[in-house]
């Protein structure tokens, strides 16, 4: 059984309990406004209200979800299927659980906000996938090798040049130990200038870069929430970088 529509519904009703439906809409609308065209001022306190983290959490974690699953699967990144995933930058866990159900694995996550530390530890309890996520910062995990995969979804475009400049060769180090790695992002080259850069370098290190698109079929609660914050999600797009 895919547990992904009981999922959402166990997601909506959690929230609901402190907030109404038109509460997380209007702050489905306020996060939207910088989640989709300002993604480069994530930082700048934008889960900064009840409502919008409740948006975040019960709308975009399930559209991460899916565009992670979707990419796994366009990737074959089950075979042979990985024993653990690492997902840095894990927010409320849903893509790292996508990878962890897909191939049956173990989901180890960092995450530098408090809230949704938590919020990932109630949706691996919920979709029943074993592991754990805890806080800290991704640029000081410890990375596995062989048997694993690391994931990084919509992290990688939040951190500055530096940490970026710091993270790719732990995560080529890790590849070349046998770890399988996964950088996805959105179809948006005007918040990703770094994104040729590391396409290359996946490329040349025998990698690859590929852009997703498809329609998925949505649950009555995300659609009627799309809807109702002046969205359509009717398809999905990312990007990925896979090396492994």
């Amino acid at each position: 059984m895919d547990p992904f529509e009981p999922w959402v519904e166990a997601l909506f009703e959690r929230h609901l309990r402190r907030l109404t439906f038109q509460e997380i809409r209007k702050g489905l609308a306020a996060v939207s406004r910088v989640y989709v065209a300002r993604r480069d001022r994530l930082g700048e306190r934008v889960l900064d209200g009840a409502g919008k983290r409740a948006a975040f959490a019960v709308f975009y974690g399930p559209l991460h979800f899916l565009v992670a699953r979707e990419v796994v699967r366009g990737l074959c990144a089950t075979g042979p299927p990985p024993t653990r995933i690492v997902e840095l930058g894990a927010g409320t866990g849903a893509a790292g659980a996508a990878w962890a159900l897909e191939a049956g694995a173990s989901l180890e996550g960092i995450e530098r906000s408090g809230w949704a530390v938590e919020e990932a530890r109630a949706n691996l309890l919920a979709l029943g996938v074993r592991g754990k996520v805890t806080p800290g910062d991704l640029l000081r995990a410890r990375l596995p090798g062989a048997g694993a995969g690391i994931l990084l979804a919509y992290t990688v475009n939040e951190l500055d040049e530096a940490a970026r400049s710091m993270l790719r060769p732990r995560l080529f180090e890790a590849a070349r130990s046998g770890a399988r790695v996964l950088v996805i992002e959105p179809i948006a080259t005007r918040l990703l200038p770094w994104w040729p850069d590391w396409a290359a370098a996946f490329e040349a290190a025998g990698g690859r870069a590929d852009e997703w698109r498809f329609r998925p079929t949505l649950p009555e609660r995300l659609r009627t929430m799309d809807r109702g914050a002046g969205l359509d999600h009717r398809e999905l797009t990312a990007r990925s970088l896979y090396l492994g």
